[in-house]
């Protein structure tokens, strides 16, 4: 979540108990091989006997585990709910086919994310099978959206002129991961402009150094608003970004084609609400 502390104030003493058990719950997730008692109390600036009644509490529910070592880690049942949420999810289901079609074409990794405040959060990821080199997003995980170019193309829709862009930035700098990307309202402004006119967007390694990205909308559940975006994701010496762009319609070919393998009704005029047939009325 953006900007939401894991603390609150301490008014409430038993609201403040139950924050300190989710932040010792994401201190764990932190660390797959396991973690010591000492170290969670300094992750999350806690007394060891405060952490200690936590981690019981957790492992009651069995969302934390205590290995031979003594060493603490997420629970097996925490695991097993994640992934099952994860695959009831009907955007997950319905995007998965699309992502397996581009990694096929390109070779290189597709996503689906959507906006969350001033991140953008991947809910799904296909890797190609060959290549040596991948990249290292993972499902849950977050990166500016200003620097994306799932990001760009949803913000697109969120931010329709400098005074609405001006807003969301507000006071707070615009980071810069790979030293890239637009620096300041007006920069992106005309980014997010350009995405709209288009009804694409991309990332020349603004991101991550080395990798470049194609975006796309798409609309699952509404024929205006789209509840996310699809993007290949390639590494820039194996796949430059304009190879990406030079291939457009077959990009949008694919994405077009439903997860049932039927193709969708064909959009009247590529606009940014009828760019991706996903927006239109399935039936």
């Amino acid at each position: 979540m953006d900007d939401v502390p894991l603390a609150v104030p301490p008014s409430d003493a038993r609201l403040v108990g139950a924050d300190r058990v989710l932040a010792v719950l994401v201190a764990l997730a932190r660390h797959p091989d396991g973690v010591t008692l000492d170290d969670v109390a300094r992750a999350v600036s806690s007394p060891k006997p405060t952490v200690h009644r936590a981690l019981q509490s957790l492992r009651r529910a069995r969302l934390a585990d205590q290995d031979a070592r003594g060493h603490y880690r997420l629970g097996d049942e925490f695991v097993r709910m994640a992934f099952a949420y994860h695959e009831a999810r009907p955007d997950h289901q319905r995007v998965q086919p699309v992502l397996t079609a581009l990694t096929e074409r390109y070779g290189e990794t597709a996503h689906y994310a959507v906006l969350d405040g001033r991140w953008v959060v991947y809910r799904a990821k296909v890797d190609p099978v060959m290549g040596a080199m991948r990249l290292t997003s993972t499902v849950g995980g977050r990166n500016p959206a200003h620097t994306t170019a799932v990001g760009k193309m949803l913000l697109s829709y969120l931010l329709p002129d400098l005074a609405a862009v001006t807003a969301w930035i507000g006071r707070r700098p615009l980071v810069h991961p790979a030293g890239r990307g637009p620096a300041s309202a007006g920069e992106l402004h005309r980014e997010l402009e350009l995405a709209r006119e288009r009804g694409w967007s991309t990332d020349d390694q603004e991101n991550e150094p080395g990798v470049n990205c194609l975006a796309v909308p798409v609309f699952l559940a509404s024929p205006s608003v789209p509840s996310g975006a699809i993007s290949v994701s390639a590494l820039a010496h194996r796949t430059p970004l304009q190879v990406l762009v030079d291939d457009l319609p077959a990009f949008r070919e694919i994405v077009r084609r439903r997860p049932d393998g039927r193709p969708a009704p064909a959009a009247p005029a590529l606009t940014p609400e009828t760019a991706d047939p996903w927006s239109q009325p399935c039936t």
